[in-house]
């Protein structure tokens, strides 16, 4: 049996090989990294949590938020379990009275909703790898990443101010994925 590692949510980019976001995790309280390509809309949802940024009307995230409080209950955690074909697996582990109930769900989707309630975030650990190692076999499989320097930070930034650096990002703005 796997064990599993709290993480947290350390970088978000676009890799500039395939032109598709990456979230990043950095386990906690140590260097490994799980770089996870994730959809436009969910990277969006997850800078704009990140950023403390709130929208006139709830996003999908924030509604499964106002859901599973709603229902009376709690997200304890997400797992990221495994990946099968390139693609990952996450758990929500919701509970509800004396009940625990896991739900599957992309790993964006659960993140971003993790990051709302908050819930901590585990990954198998497994699925972990060094600064540099996705890196390095992205490039032995012929995806190169291009060096850059860091992205600017969204710390700071309005509501607006986000959205128009959201839309100008581009390829070479992300370098590889050293945190």
């Amino acid at each position: 049996m796997s064990t599993m590692v709290e993480v947290s949510v350390a970088r978000l980019g676009l890799d500039g090989s395939t032109n598709t976001y990456v979230v990043i995790l950095k386990e906690s309280g140590g260097d490994r990294v799980l770089p996870i390509w994730i959809g436009q809309a969910e990277a969006e949802s997850i800078l704009l949590e990140m950023n403390h940024v709130k929208k006139e009307r709830p996003l999908t995230h924030d509604l499964c938020k106002a859901l599973i409080v709603g229902l009376g209950g709690v997200l304890t955690r997400v797992d990221i379990t495994r990946v099968r074909k390139g693609t990952y697996f996450a758990e929500l582990h919701v509970d509800r009275g004396s009940e625990t109930y896991r739900i599957d769900a992309r790993p964006s989707d659960s993140i971003a909703i993790a990051l709302r309630v908050p819930a901590p975030i585990f990954v198998d650990e497994v699925l972990l790898a060094l600064p540099g190692e996705e890196a390095q076999e992205a490039e032995e499989e012929g995806g190169l990443l291009p060096e850059t320097p860091p992205v600017q930070s969204t710390d700071e930034m309005t509501a607006d101010q986000l959205k128009q650096y959201l839309s100008g990002l581009r390829p070479e703005d992300f370098g590889k994925f050293h945190l």
